[in-house]
């Protein structure tokens, strides 16, 4: 018997055709017996032989790498054609075959799958029943409104939108609760086919969890009467610096105006009110429009968050710097001059934003 036919045989077999080895007792049928088993001997090494290559041989890729998604409802036989379809498993047939001798062909997991070299057909078979997915990302940054957050992840390509708007709150099952402030900023890593409210659910159960450790660690005596208006404090924290070092005497300010009774008077507050009418520039009339927000004319915090504030910021409400400074102005440079005094304040608006002129200072008083 030649190798060609045994080969040929091997090939049939790898794909499943059994034809020839039909043909084959056919043909035997009438042959001595030691002859019959001589050759099923060989055969069935030659078979053994090739399937054990194939299982230990790394797997030859169109790609170094690729993207293949297992839909539910999948059978291990169509997984296996389409593998081969696809370029991905040469040998289908074996690939069914070691799936049964590990009674696995019921295991795999619906999803998409990163398949890379060098891996093996078992490598590839432990990937779809571990059903270790492909995972995307999306960051949500600090200070983000919650429109932004929604928009970015209505955009993301690999999350399925679900909602609108006006209905997250109440799909998680808060729904007199208005939405800023409520998703804490991280990266989250999720795979293809995530819901947005599966996303959503994630930032806001971590921004819960976050908040009330921190409110149940707060200093004594603060005047904050509730986690939602330290959250609400931290927004404005979060919105007037991007220096973390700043941010524990940037709430020591607000909690002593606060204590005092003083008006907040704080840009970010007034912009938010603003929404789409703020064109990136802040003028009188705005410090004097009366929005909710405004904590240039309205007293104590506003109504609700105005951004998602990280961590950084929460702790820094809850457990703010030993300070007495009740005013601060921009450097210029992304951190502030701190101030006790309006005197003291009133020098440092003119040293760090109006180039040292004081008459712009009283222009703006009057």
């Amino acid at each position: 018997m030649s190798r060609t036919t045994v080969a040929s045989w091997r090939r049939d077999l790898r794909h499943g055709n059994v034809g020839k080895l039909r043909d084959l007792m056919v043909i035997l049928k009438y042959k001595p017996a030691w002859v019959l088993a001589a050759i099923l001997i060989a055969v069935a090494t030659a078979l053994f032989a090739d399937f054990l290559r194939f299982v230990n041989a790394p797997l030859s890729l169109p790609e170094a790498e690729v993207v293949y998604e297992i839909f539910p409802g999948t059978s291990f036989d169509d997984l296996a054609r389409d593998l081969d379809a696809r370029g991905i498993v040469a040998e289908p047939f074996y690939f069914t075959v070691l799936a049964k001798l590990q009674n696995r062909t019921s295991s795999i997991k619906a999803g998409e799958y990163r398949i890379a070299e060098p891996l093996t057909p078992n490598g590839l078979l432990e990937l779809f029943v571990g059903g270790r997915v492909a995972e995307y990302s999306l960051a949500i940054p600090e200070g983000w409104t919650f429109r932004q957050i929604f928009e970015a992840v209505q955009a993301h390509p690999k999350i399925v939108a679900t909602l609108g708007p006006g209905q997250v709150m109440a799909a998680l099952g808060r729904p007199d609760t208005h939405p800023e402030g409520w998703f804490y900023p991280d990266t989250y890593r999720f795979p293809a086919g995530t819901t947005d409210l599966a996303f959503l659910r994630r930032a806001h159960d971590m921004m819960d969890r976050r908040l009330a450790a921190e409110w149940e660690g707060r200093m004594p005596d603060l005047p904050l009467d509730s986690a939602y208006e330290a959250l609400t404090l931290a927004s404005i924290v979060e919105k007037e610096t991007g220096v973390a070092a700043e941010r524990p005497e940037i709430a020591a300010v607000f909690i002593s105006r606060l204590r005092k009774g003083m008006l907040l008077q704080t840009d970010p507050t007034v912009i938010y009110g603003l929404g789409e009418a703020y064109d990136g520039d802040i003028r009188y009339r705005d410090l004097r429009r009366d929005t909710p927000y405004n904590t240039y004319i309205h007293r104590g915090l506003p109504p609700t968050p105005i951004a998602m504030p990280g961590g950084d910021a929460i702790h820094a409400v809850l457990q703010p710097a030993d300070s007495s400074a009740l005013y601060f102005v921009a450097r210029g440079d992304g951190s502030h001059h701190f101030s006790e005094t309006y005197e003291e304040h009133r020098e440092a608006v003119v040293r760090y934003q109006l180039d040292g002129d004081a008459s712009r200072y009283r222009e703006r008083e009057d």
